[in-house]
């Protein structure tokens, strides 16, 4: 009976490796995506725009893909993109957000370094997007989870 739960315990910190590998790999390729595609943007003059067009838009596309990775790839969801896209937008939003409001604080109000500011965001907005696409965007369509309806 201890060998089967051993087992059972390596076999769901095995599962959960994976998640995470996968869930790196994305976001890796979404970052890869937003540098390049801003950065084409902004060198290519004839399509003229500026670089805050070109990151916003670069920005746009990698969430895009991101979505579509992590529904396929990482989360293996058989949801509605009804129901996930539109969590994933709010969950991408909130990220936005705390990527303003995190540094603000820890620098403005707290007169931490600004490089400290970057760091905890670059962990803190990862870290809750794991658990926030896990537990609740990709929740309803992943096999064997149930996720609040």
């Amino acid at each position: 009976m201890r060998a089967a739960r051993m087992s059972e315990g390596r076999s769901t910190a095995s599962a959960g490796l994976k998640l995470l590998a996968r869930f790196g790999l994305v976001g890796i390729a979404a970052t890869i995506l937003y540098a390049g595609l801003a950065t084409v943007l902004i060198k290519s003059e004839w399509i003229g725009v500026t670089p805050v067009q070109a990151s916003l838009s670069a920005y746009a596309a990698a969430a895009v893909f991101s979505y579509l990775a992590h529904k396929s790839v990482t989360f293996m969801s058989s949801g509605s993109h009804r129901s996930e896209a539109a969590r994933f937008v709010l969950l991408t939003a909130t990220g936005f957000a705390m990527a303003y409001v995190v540094p603000a604080l820890l620098t403005m109000k707290l007169g931490l370094s600004p490089i400290i500011g970057i760091l905890v965001t670059c962990l803190l907005i990862p870290a809750i997007n794991l658990l926030m696409l896990d537990r609740w965007v990709f929740a309803q369509g992943r096999p064997g989870r149930q996720g609040d309806r």
